[in-house]
């Protein structure tokens, strides 16, 4: 029996890639402890700037029993319709934010998600990447 997980496609893995990049660059002009919107609105611009189409605060809908439902779910962004992100301010990462990530990327039928928390001393200790 074959290993059925597939790596993501190379374009989809360097979008992910391009916003790490912006993340980093977001966190070493602002720093942490600022307010979650801040960032929000700062690396979406970081991610227009690379040229990468982008969409804030996007509706996820639940599809079940053959229709559409709205819970009221947004995912804070959504990189190139394909990467995932969503974004925090916090102390620590609970599990809870991991499983809000895995939500969307089940719902919207996406392959990479980012979890990043701006509030963190050292940005790379803030990112978690996750695959399905």
């Amino acid at each position: 029996m074959g290993n059925r997980y597939q790596e993501p496609p190379m374009e989809v893995d360097n979008v992910a890639k391009a916003v790490v990049d912006a993340a980093y660059h977001v966190h070493k002009n602002l720093g942490p402890g600022l307010l979650e919107s801040v960032y929000e609105i700062c690396l979406a611009h970081e991610i227009k700037k690379r040229g990468l189409a982008i969409e804030q605060q996007k509706q996820v809908s639940i599809e079940y029993d053959g229709i559409k439902l709205d819970a009221g779910l947004r995912a804070d962004l959504l990189v190139e319709g394909n990467v995932v992100v969503e974004l925090k301010a916090v102390e620590i990462l609970l599990p809870v934010h991991e499983a809000q990530l895995l939500t969307y990327l089940k719902l919207m039928k996406k392959r990479i998600g980012l979890l990043i928390n701006f509030n963190v001393p050292v940005i790379k200790n803030g990112i978690k990447r996750r695959v399905l």
